[in-house]
Protein backbone atom coordinates (compact mmCIF):
# COMPACT_ATOMS: atom_id res chain seq x y z
CA UNK A 1 0.00 0.00 0.00
CA UNK A 2 1.59 3.30 -1.16
CA UNK A 3 0.97 6.47 1.50
CA UNK A 4 0.04 9.63 0.28
CA UNK A 5 2.79 12.52 1.71
CA UNK A 6 1.27 15.75 0.84
CA UNK A 7 4.40 17.43 2.23
CA UNK A 8 6.22 16.52 -1.29
CA UNK A 9 2.93 16.84 -3.72
CA UNK A 10 2.91 20.34 -1.92
CA UNK A 11 6.20 20.98 -1.64
CA UNK A 12 6.25 24.67 -2.54
CA UNK A 13 4.17 25.57 -0.45
CA UNK A 14 5.88 23.63 2.86
CA UNK A 15 9.25 24.29 2.21
CA UNK A 16 10.88 27.85 2.23
CA UNK A 17 14.06 29.88 1.33
CA UNK A 18 15.84 32.73 4.31
CA UNK A 19 15.02 34.84 1.17
CA UNK A 20 11.41 36.31 1.04
CA UNK A 21 9.18 35.02 -2.01
CA UNK A 22 5.65 35.30 -2.97
CA UNK A 23 3.61 32.64 -3.71
CA UNK A 24 -0.11 31.40 -4.51
CA UNK A 25 -1.11 28.57 -1.69
CA UNK A 26 -4.40 26.21 -2.78
CA UNK A 27 -7.12 25.87 -1.12
CA UNK A 28 -6.89 22.72 1.41
CA UNK A 29 -9.07 20.66 3.86
CA UNK A 30 -7.65 20.95 7.71
CA UNK A 31 -8.42 19.73 10.95
CA UNK A 32 -8.21 23.00 13.43
CA UNK A 33 -8.98 24.25 16.77
CA UNK A 34 -9.37 27.71 17.63
CA UNK A 35 -8.53 29.44 21.28
CA UNK A 36 -6.45 32.05 23.29
CA UNK A 37 -3.71 32.05 25.51
CA UNK A 38 0.23 32.04 25.86
CA UNK A 39 1.82 29.93 23.41
CA UNK A 40 2.52 26.72 25.00
CA UNK A 41 0.57 27.56 28.32
CA UNK A 42 -1.50 25.27 29.20
CA UNK A 43 -5.04 26.15 26.78
CA UNK A 44 -2.58 25.88 24.44
CA UNK A 45 -0.97 22.07 24.81
CA UNK A 46 -4.42 20.97 25.71
CA UNK A 47 -5.91 21.72 21.92
CA UNK A 48 -2.74 20.71 20.72
CA UNK A 49 -2.98 17.04 22.07
CA UNK A 50 -6.48 17.32 21.25
CA UNK A 51 -5.70 18.22 17.75
CA UNK A 52 -2.70 15.90 17.10
CA UNK A 53 -5.37 13.02 19.22
CA UNK A 54 -7.80 13.46 16.20
CA UNK A 55 -4.93 14.05 13.46
CA UNK A 56 -3.53 10.61 14.15
CA UNK A 57 -6.91 8.52 14.86
CA UNK A 58 -7.84 10.01 11.31
CA UNK A 59 -4.49 8.75 9.87
CA UNK A 60 -5.03 5.23 10.97
CA UNK A 61 -8.46 4.76 10.60
CA UNK A 62 -7.92 5.41 6.96
CA UNK A 63 -4.81 3.45 6.79
CA UNK A 64 -6.96 0.54 7.73
CA UNK A 65 -8.97 1.00 4.99
CA UNK A 66 -6.27 1.15 2.57
CA UNK A 67 -6.06 5.10 1.96
CA UNK A 68 -2.62 5.62 4.15
CA UNK A 69 -1.01 9.17 4.34
CA UNK A 70 1.93 10.91 6.61
CA UNK A 71 0.63 13.47 9.15
CA UNK A 72 1.69 17.23 7.97
CA UNK A 73 3.26 19.70 10.22
CA UNK A 74 1.58 22.10 12.64
CA UNK A 75 0.51 25.05 11.58
CA UNK A 76 -0.87 28.03 13.62
CA UNK A 77 -2.75 31.42 13.13
CA UNK A 78 -1.87 34.25 14.97
CA UNK A 79 -3.82 37.27 15.59
CA UNK A 80 -4.80 39.94 18.46
CA UNK A 81 -8.17 41.63 19.34
CA UNK A 82 -6.62 44.75 18.41
CA UNK A 83 -3.84 46.58 16.27
CA UNK A 84 -0.90 46.44 18.27
CA UNK A 85 1.97 49.63 17.35
CA UNK A 86 4.84 47.99 15.08
CA UNK A 87 6.96 45.76 17.39
CA UNK A 88 5.12 45.54 19.96
CA UNK A 89 2.66 43.08 21.38
CA UNK A 90 0.08 42.75 24.13
CA UNK A 91 0.73 40.13 27.01
CA UNK A 92 0.95 36.65 25.28
CA UNK A 93 -2.00 35.25 27.42
CA UNK A 94 -4.08 37.57 25.20
CA UNK A 95 -2.81 36.03 21.96
CA UNK A 96 -5.13 34.07 19.98
CA UNK A 97 -4.65 31.12 17.59
CA UNK A 98 -5.73 28.85 15.45
CA UNK A 99 -3.79 25.36 15.41
CA UNK A 100 -4.07 23.56 11.83
CA UNK A 101 -3.22 20.49 10.52
CA UNK A 102 -3.43 19.79 6.85
CA UNK A 103 -6.21 16.91 5.26
CA UNK A 104 -5.57 14.81 2.34
CA UNK A 105 -9.13 16.11 0.23
CA UNK A 106 -10.59 12.66 -0.05
CA UNK A 107 -11.44 13.70 4.07
CA UNK A 108 -14.72 14.05 4.66
CA UNK A 109 -16.39 16.04 7.48
CA UNK A 110 -18.21 12.64 8.49
CA UNK A 111 -14.74 10.82 8.34
CA UNK A 112 -13.28 13.39 11.10
CA UNK A 113 -16.83 13.08 13.12
CA UNK A 114 -16.18 9.37 13.51
CA UNK A 115 -11.92 9.55 14.35
CA UNK A 116 -13.25 12.53 17.07
CA UNK A 117 -15.65 10.41 18.40
CA UNK A 118 -13.26 7.39 18.74
CA UNK A 119 -9.95 9.93 20.05
CA UNK A 120 -12.72 11.05 22.67
CA UNK A 121 -13.70 7.63 23.90
CA UNK A 122 -9.66 6.77 24.14
CA UNK A 123 -8.30 9.68 25.71
CA UNK A 124 -11.32 11.41 27.54
CA UNK A 125 -10.08 14.84 26.42
CA UNK A 126 -12.94 17.68 26.65
CA UNK A 127 -10.96 19.67 24.08
CA UNK A 128 -11.42 17.26 20.98
CA UNK A 129 -15.28 18.33 20.74
CA UNK A 130 -13.56 21.81 19.51
CA UNK A 131 -11.95 19.94 16.88
CA UNK A 132 -13.51 21.21 13.32
CA UNK A 133 -12.70 19.75 9.81
CA UNK A 134 -12.86 23.48 7.73
CA UNK A 135 -11.59 24.75 4.18
CA UNK A 136 -8.52 27.28 4.06
CA UNK A 137 -8.09 29.12 1.16
CA UNK A 138 -5.30 31.49 2.06
CA UNK A 139 -3.94 32.31 -1.88
CA UNK A 140 -1.46 35.13 -2.76
CA UNK A 141 0.85 35.20 -0.22
CA UNK A 142 4.72 36.34 0.96
CA UNK A 143 6.98 33.75 2.88
CA UNK A 144 9.96 33.56 4.44
CA UNK A 145 12.15 30.59 6.66
CA UNK A 146 12.89 31.68 9.70
CA UNK A 147 15.39 29.43 12.00
CA UNK A 148 16.01 29.60 15.39
CA UNK A 149 13.72 29.99 18.68
CA UNK A 150 10.57 31.33 17.76
CA UNK A 151 11.08 33.99 20.53
CA UNK A 152 13.86 35.49 17.96
CA UNK A 153 11.48 35.44 14.87
CA UNK A 154 10.94 39.61 15.10
CA UNK A 155 13.74 40.45 12.25
CA UNK A 156 12.91 37.75 10.01
CA UNK A 157 9.00 39.19 10.27
CA UNK A 158 10.42 42.41 9.89
CA UNK A 159 11.85 41.45 6.54
CA UNK A 160 9.58 40.09 5.50
CA UNK A 161 6.76 42.59 5.48
CA UNK A 162 9.74 44.85 4.41
CA UNK A 163 9.60 43.11 1.07
CA UNK A 164 5.60 42.78 0.66
CA UNK A 165 5.64 46.51 0.90
CA UNK A 166 8.81 47.08 -1.44
CA UNK A 167 7.21 45.14 -3.87
CA UNK A 168 3.91 46.62 -4.15
CA UNK A 169 1.76 44.76 -2.04
CA UNK A 170 0.16 44.87 1.32
CA UNK A 171 -0.57 42.65 4.26
CA UNK A 172 -4.45 40.82 4.61
CA UNK A 173 -5.68 38.31 6.17
CA UNK A 174 -3.57 36.61 9.36
CA UNK A 175 -0.53 35.82 10.51
CA UNK A 176 0.61 32.26 9.75
CA UNK A 177 3.69 29.76 10.90
CA UNK A 178 4.14 26.58 9.81
CA UNK A 179 6.77 24.44 12.52
CA UNK A 180 8.68 22.11 10.52
CA UNK A 181 11.04 20.82 13.74
CA UNK A 182 10.14 19.18 16.64
CA UNK A 183 11.09 20.89 19.39
CA UNK A 184 10.89 18.18 21.17
CA UNK A 185 14.24 17.00 19.03
CA UNK A 186 15.87 19.45 17.94
CA UNK A 187 17.87 22.46 19.54
CA UNK A 188 16.54 25.81 19.23
CA UNK A 189 18.54 26.92 17.10
CA UNK A 190 17.96 25.11 14.39
CA UNK A 191 14.31 25.14 14.32
CA UNK A 192 12.80 25.66 10.92
CA UNK A 193 9.86 27.57 11.25
CA UNK A 194 7.72 29.17 7.62
CA UNK A 195 6.50 32.54 8.64
CA UNK A 196 3.57 33.75 5.82
CA UNK A 197 1.83 36.66 5.59
CA UNK A 198 -1.57 36.59 3.21
CA UNK A 199 -0.92 39.67 0.62
CA UNK A 200 -2.84 41.60 -2.06
CA UNK A 201 -1.73 44.43 -4.37
CA UNK A 202 -1.72 47.59 -3.08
Amino acid sequence: MSKLDLRKELKPFYTAKRKPAIVDVPAGRFLTITGRGEPGGDAYRAALNALYSVAYTLKFRCKKEGRDFTVMALESLWWWDAPAAPGEAPPREEWNWKSMIRQPDFVTEEMAEAAKEEAKAKKGLPEIDRVVLETFDEGLSAQIMHVGPYSEEGPTIERLHAFIAENGYRPRGLHHEIYLSDPRRTPPERWRTIIRQPVERA
